[in-house]
């Protein structure tokens, strides 16, 4: 395949997450399309678009908004959007058939050597792409959300992906400034959703059996793990824990965290009781029409944080 970089790029999807990968490739200096099947979404991405680069200026991650915005079109043809086009964002909604469909059609559309990435954050590729036509050119590419702040994502190839791709798409997500990880082969939730799910079921456990706030336990997280998370994976938090490295800290620790591994052996599901229950202490604390006012919060937060993050030596 060619070097790793592309020069035009499609989004198939232009909700949160699609207009925030046009962000992504319009700030690199690629040629976006964007395309969305809701009249209504198409009308409102160009001023997504361009809200969420005045904040980024603000924070001093982009210059030039205007110069970033005239690379992206809004299209209201699939065809228009991905027929010609280096790669292609797949970010519709999270479901099987919408997602074959899509990938069905958008197979049938693209040159043979473009590449479709999908912004799934849990079904594989090999759910929805087994009969697109040019299959092979597909694979997931999850961002986590926002993408445009957030720059890990996930590169999962299908069985019947080119093998050629996982390297060049590192490279070009690396290109356009993102973190890419690759998983070797596919499984349920990747490697993010995986880790998450831990904590979020640990979470949901003890605020079940009554053993800290929702409050209290986000703050466990927000002043506690995160903020050596922020900068360190876990591997490496446990290696600089221990005076003799991770495996002195294996040593020490390793069969605590084994013990409350086995105290979990049967997660129990979220009840309706129990999600009423955080759903009430959470909009207590936060009225449900402050929902859209404090997602612009936390992204002014990770601006702030990506800011900083630059201003410091990588290692």
């Amino acid at each position: 395949m060619a070097g790793s970089s592309i020069g035009s790029a499609a989004v198939v999807g232009a909700g949160l997450v699609g207009s925030a990968w046009a962000i992504v490739f319009a700030r690199a200096g690629v040629t976006v399309r964007a395309f969305d099947a809701s009249e209504d979404i198409r009308r409102t991405t160009v001023v997504r678009i361009r809200a969420s680069l005045e904040d980024m200026a603000k924070a001093g991650l982009v210059d030039g908004v205007d110069a970033i915005c005239s690379r992206v079109t809004v299209v209201d043809d699939l065809r228009a959007a991905v027929s010609d086009v280096d790669y292609v964002q797949e970010s519709v909604f999270e479901r099987v058939e919408e997602k074959r469909g899509v990938s069905e059609a958008i197979g049938a559309l693209i040159r043979d050597d473009a590449v479709v990435g999908s912004s799934s954050s849990g079904i594989p590729a090999s759910a929805f792409t087994e009969h697109a036509p040019r299959r092979e050119r597909f694979l997931i590419a999850h961002p986590v959300n926002p993408p445009h702040l957030v720059p890990l994502v996930e590169l999962v190839p299908a069985p019947w992906t080119d093998p050629a791709i996982l390297p060049w798409l590192r490279g070009v997500m690396q290109w356009v400034g993102q973190a890419p990880i690759v998983v070797n082969r596919e499984i349920e939730g990747f490697i993010l959703n995986r880790l998450q799910g831990v904590l979020l079921m640990e979470a949901w456990a003890l605020f079940e059996d009554g053993y800290a706030s929702v409050a209290d336990i986000d703050l466990c997280v927000s002043q506690g793990l995160g903020l050596r998370w922020s900068f360190m994976g876990p591997f490496e938090t446990i290696d600089l824990n221990a005076p003799g490295g991770v495996d002195d800290y294996a040593r020490r620790l390793g069969p605590l965290y084994h013990s409350i591994a086995q105290s979990r052996a049967n997660p129990r599901p979220w009840s309706p009781e129990l999600i009423e229950r955080a759903r009430s202490e959470r909009r207590a604390a936060l009225a449900q029409e402050k929902l859209p006012e404090r997602s612009a919060w936390r992204d002014r937060r990770l601006m702030a944080l990506v800011a900083h993050r630059r201003s410091q030596p990588s290692e």
